[in-house]
């Protein structure tokens, strides 16, 4: 069997799990299949399968297991949605539409020869640092749980920070494929464009509060710098720069200080100061109320899980019992309805897909 033959029975194996994951859902909510669910499923298999036909034209020797464990995760991410909000789970859809084009488009573009991006590079830079910059923009940007992230255009909202990940990606395989060989040598001269880019990016995130994407993209530069020149201490320089920041930004931020704080200490005994309501509440009942409701949601997953659509995350009056579960807290969710098998399987396909 041919690569793409193996690819397209994988995107085949992953339009049945979408389909039978979304039965599951309106089964488990009105008792019988809807056919929303049905055109819902058949539209993700045809779109995956587009996707296919893009790939096997323009890219016929790619790994063949791209694609489906993305199919895969991708269907139980819209299945998740849906099942939590069936409008953010359409709205899923709709960037799931999109992300699709843009990678048929971006295939159908560099079908001859993908490192012209390479002559990009200092633009995709630059492009990396303005669109983290696009929150900070008044009337742009939005701040969300004290963080500024996220920018409204018409209905659309989503985080240009996504976009940059990628543009900084493009920006230092660039540029670490063209100084490799200086940069192993350690010419202080060469590492001035890349410091400057990369850290221009890291004040934009330290300001806009995002300390989470500060820490991602900081793992990145690491990685991709010891890939292209394979000297180890240059990573343990780093982590040692990570080490002194960390303990610097806990001393100086609140924020920083006060998530450090409830992840080593969720539950107190006694009462202390809560900052939401300027009263003395355990910690559980107020910094700390989400993240030990998440924990309480993936014990009661146990290790088989309650089942798709079966999980409980409303109260009896229907108050949403864990803050932000569509978003930061999902994985919650899946390890409640999913259990530590299928939450375990899940994990086990998105380092498959990092690991190809």
């Amino acid at each position: 069997m041919t690569a793409r033959n193996r690819e397209l029975g994988g995107v085949l194996v992953a339009g049945v799990i979408a389909g039978t994951a979304l039965a599951s859902v309106t089964i488990a909510r009105d008792s019988e299949i809807s056919a929303s669910a049905v055109s819902y499923g058949a539209a993700f298999l045809a779109l995956y399968l587009a996707a296919h036909i893009v790939v096997r034209r323009t890219a016929p020797y790619a790994d063949s297991a791209l694609l489906p464990l993305a199919a895969v995760l991708t269907a139980f991410g819209l299945t998740l949605n849906y099942r939590l909000d069936p409008d953010d789970g359409g709205r899923q859809a709709l960037w799931v539409l999109i992300g699709l084009g843009v990678f048929a488009a971006a295939l159908v573009a560099l079908r001859h020869d993908y490192r012209a991006l390479e002559s990009y590079r200092y633009l995709f830079g630059v492009a990396a640092v303005l669109l983290l910059l696009l929150p900070s923009v008044p009337g742009l940007g939005e701040r969300v749980n004290g963080v500024r992230l996220w920018i409204d255009i018409g209905p659309l909202r989503f985080q240009p920070g996504e976009l940059a990940k990628i543009c900084l990606i493009l920006f230092l395989a660039g540029y670490l494929r063209e100084k490799r060989e200086v940069l192993a040598q350690g010419r202080l001269k060469d590492f001035g464009p890349l410091l400057a880019i990369w850290g221009a990016a890291m004040l934009v995130i330290v300001q806009t509060n995002d300390l989470g994407s500060a820490l991602l993209n900081f793992g990145i530069f690491l990685a991709m710098l010891y890939v292209a020149t394979g000297k180890a201490l240059f990573v343990a320089a780093g982590l040692a720069l990570f080490v002194g920041g960390a303990a610097l930004l806990y001393n100086a931020i609140d924020r920083v200080h006060e998530r450090v704080t409830i992840w080593l200490e969720p539950w107190t005994d006694e009462r202390v100061f809560c900052a939401l309501n300027g009263k003395l509440e355990l910690r559980q009942n107020c910094a700390s109320y989400q993240l030990v409701k998440s924990l309480y949601s993936i014990g009661n997953g146990g290790f088989g899980g309650t089942g798709l659509g079966e999980g409980t995350f409303t109260s009896t009056d229907g108050t949403q019992l864990i803050p932000a579960l569509g978003t930061d807290f999902i994985y919650s969710a899946i390890a409640q309805e999913l259990g530590l098998i299928g939450a375990a399987a899940l994990l086990l396909c998105y380092m498959v897909f990092v690991a190809r």
